[in-house]
């Protein structure tokens, strides 16, 4: 089956509140939660869910964006600063893994976020992010051992940057 042109139908848009119902959905996938590694600390608790989002869309500094994919909601890419640095991070749900769907949202995002530097961290073993970070433009800058609620231990992380320090 060829995925070519799958991306081309990716689009963003502002977070919706009947979006955070499929967020939350996507959150409690065992296996994406294992893969994204640093996530809630109890992926089923719902009012931590909403505590989280609603404190996090009520920061002028933040950015959500909605990643629909076909009409469907896919997942969603946000900025915020972490450690003081200006910071993406994105989730897609894992029935729309391997398609480009990051890639093309994350390349999008890039257009609306003006931050420079801008960073991203991801788990050491967690291919498929790395590659989409990789394809656009950001580059490593550093590792860490960070505790990843997703694994409930300590793991290499892996810091990128995009644009010049």
């Amino acid at each position: 089956m060829a995925l070519i042109g799958l991306a081309d139908d990716v689009r963003l848009r502002n977070v919706m509140p009947s979006d955070l119902d499929i967020f939350f959905l996507h959150q409690t996938d065992e296996l994406a939660n294992r893969m994204a590694a640093f996530t809630a600390d109890d992926p089923s608790d719902k009012t931590a869910f909403q505590s989280y989002w609603e404190r996090n869309r009520s920061d002028i500094h933040n950015r959500h964006q909605t990643i629909v994919w076909r009409g469907e909601v896919a997942g969603y890419v946000s900025s915020f600063e972490l450690l003081g640095k200006p910071s993406i991070a994105y989730w897609v749900g894992r029935d729309f893994w391997g398609r480009g769907i990051a890639t093309a949202a994350v390349k999008q995002f890039l257009q609306i976020v003006p931050e420079r530097p801008l960073f991203a961290r991801v788990a050491a073993d967690n291919l498929g992010s790395i590659r989409v970070l990789e394809k656009c433009g950001f580059v490593r800058a550093g590792t860490e051992r960070s505790y990843a609620a997703g694994r409930r231990s300590e793991i290499e992380e892996l810091i990128f940057r995009l644009g010049e320090p």
